[in-house]
């Protein structure tokens, strides 16, 4: 999330920082912006001969990768989203989205991005503290969510915050994902 606009009326709670749910009918299509630099990626070994596959850091020999994509709230393929914004007085820092899955009662994160200049405040983990809140409120068996092999930073924030591998997708991108070292990772944790 670069730079964040405020909507108009939307209610801030004084200068205290706040999480509160951001109406759909003001946020529907609001673009989420994220980037990350990495130098490493996660690459997937397999065992010779055997169906045993890990996952290993590399450090990359050439320069960081810097890496940017943008999405909307409230995309129309997603059952019943609901979207949550971290207020630092009367700005956006931050924002979390979740959909039920309920064909199989999971509760998955589609958003969650802390605005550039504002990460490793606690503001993620806020966030993730809340999406656990709402999983475990629904009755939901897990909470999942996407990433990519070569974010290493996010892969580390989510092991921090409990999270492990849960799956992987080796051409979700492209025919080359494993080649680019991109592959998708779903990580997530039991409620």
């Amino acid at each position: 999330m670069n730079a964040p606009r405020t909507r108009p009326g939307i209610k801030q709670r004084g200068d205290r920082m706040h999480i509160s749910e951001l109406p759909k009918e003001k946020f529907r299509g609001f673009e989420v912006f994220f980037s990350y630099v990495s130098s490493a990626y996660y690459d997937l070994r397999q065992r010779s001969s055997e169906n045993v596959f890990s996952l290993e850091l590399v450090r990359t020999p050439c320069a960081p990768t810097r890496k940017e994509f943008s999405d909307q709230l409230f995309a129309p393929h997603w059952d019943d989203p609901k979207a949550y914004g971290l207020w630092d007085g009367k700005e956006l820092r931050a924002i979390l989205e979740v959909t039920p899955e309920k064909w199989n009662n999971r509760l998955r994160i589609t958003n969650l991005c802390v605005q550039d200049g504002f990460r490793r405040r606690g503001y993620g983990t806020l966030l993730m503290t809340r999406a656990k809140e709402i999983g475990r409120a629904q009755h939901r068996r897990a909470l999942i969510l996407e990433t990519q092999s070569c974010n290493t930073a996010a892969i580390t924030f989510y092991l921090s915050q409990g999270l492990s591998l849960m799956g992987l997708n080796t051409c979700e991108y492209s025919n080359q994902d494993v080649e680019r070292h991109e592959i998708r990772l779903e990580m997530g944790c039991l409620l």
